[in-house]
């Protein structure tokens, strides 16, 4: 049976992940992303980063207003892919990430179960963190609190911004990622229950609003 994978993903840092898989010979079946958005003065449909680098590439393209969609999922089951890959993406009902035979991953900005949330590089960054990194886990109905996979730790400069620490996670994410789908396909994936950090409460990373600037 040939080794297919269906990504899903949206901004930039999803876009390198992409780049990843692609040059690592993996098959991707298909790309899920958002629909184009108006964007700029014009308010022109804007594609997403994710989408511009799959048509670059060859790559199918799903961008479904809502993912309970029959005609979306049928779309999903046709491309008969075994695994599918998350990242910065939006929260998945059950119904799309329970399709696969190898279940769903996700690629994630923190340690986790540290920084649960939308926004762990830039509360990271807030709450003075010297160390964080990047976390591959097989999603499950509560956010960001499924099976552990894989991680891989990094330093934060003392003067190091979000969007610098971005950058440097968005390359390393590619690579963690690569190597957490090759270890599914070739069946030794480990799984990891979640679990708190002894007595010590843990950070959370809710999605950056106006109020917070």
């Amino acid at each position: 049976m040939k080794q297919r994978i269906v990504f899903m993903g949206t901004p930039a840092f999803a876009a390198a992940s992409l780049d990843a898989l692609g040059a690592a010979g993996l098959d991707v079946a298909a790309v899920v992303t958002a629909p184009d958005r108006p964007a700029g003065r014009g308010l022109q449909l804007k594609a997403s980063a994710v989408k511009e680098r799959a048509l670059a590439l060859g790559i199918p393209v799903l961008q479904p207003e809502k993912l309970r969609d029959p005609v979306f999922l049928d779309a999903l089951d046709a491309t008969g892919a075994q695994l599918y890959v998350v990242v910065a993406f939006r929260m998945l009902p059950e119904v799309v990430w329970s399709r696969p035979m190898l279940g769903t991953i996700n690629l994630h900005a923190s340690l986790l179960p540290d920084l649960r949330g939308a926004a762990p590089i830039n509360w990271a960054i807030m709450n003075g963190f010297a160390r964080t990194g990047l976390t591959t886990f097989f999603i499950r109905h509560q956010i960001d609190t499924g099976d552990l996979i894989d991680s891989a730790a990094l330093s934060i400069g003392p003067d190091e911004t979000a969007g610098e620490l971005h950058d440097r996670m968005m390359a390393l994410g590619g690579e963690l990622l690569t190597s957490t789908v090759h270890d599914i396909f070739a069946g030794r994936a480990e799984r990891t229950p979640q679990k708190a950090n002894g007595t010590a409460k843990l950070h959370e990373a809710p999605k950056l609003t106006p109020a917070l600037a």
